[in-house]
């Protein structure tokens, strides 16, 4: 029978997708202590690979909002996989965002979220988070 939690993503039309191999050195989750510690996420969905590149420049803030809301979905995921009932999920305590943007663009906050939103709508007040929200710039030179 499903549970509360799965009862509610159903009512939000949400199907999660299984979760992704590690992509380097490093395993998908620690479960310490009866504290999950998921890896990052990057916005993979159904096979694709979502919202490459930068926000301003590539595509517009709702995009890169999607693009971390797939991530939170990824988290969720992966939080299912591991702990199997997602009613055990007493908590999220923290969210970390990393966005990729130009020079220029000041919301990052807005960008994450996607995920944030996403989490309280899931969760509830058990979804409500400290969280971070980073600019990154990456650079790709080819010789």
């Amino acid at each position: 029978m499903p549970g509360k939690i799965e009862k509610r993503l159903t009512q939000l039309g949400i199907e999660l997708t299984d979760t992704a191999a590690p992509a380097a050195n490093y395993v998908p989750y620690v479960l310490e202590g009866g504290t999950l510690y998921i890896a990052g996420q990057v916005p993979f969905w159904n096979g694709e690979l979502m919202h490459v590149g930068k926000v301003s420049a590539d595509y517009f803030l709702e995009d890169a909002a999607a693009a971390a809301r797939v991530c939170g979905l990824n988290l969720i995921a992966q939080a299912r996989a591991t702990v199997g009932d997602l009613d055990r999920v007493t908590r999220i305590i923290k969210v970390g965002g990393f966005v990729n943007y130009v020079p220029d663009f000041t919301q990052q906050p807005e960008v994450v979220n996607g995920a944030s939103d996403l989490f309280v709508q899931v969760f509830g007040d058990a979804g409500k988070h400290e969280r971070f929200a980073v600019e990154v710039d990456s650079v790709m030179t080819i010789d």
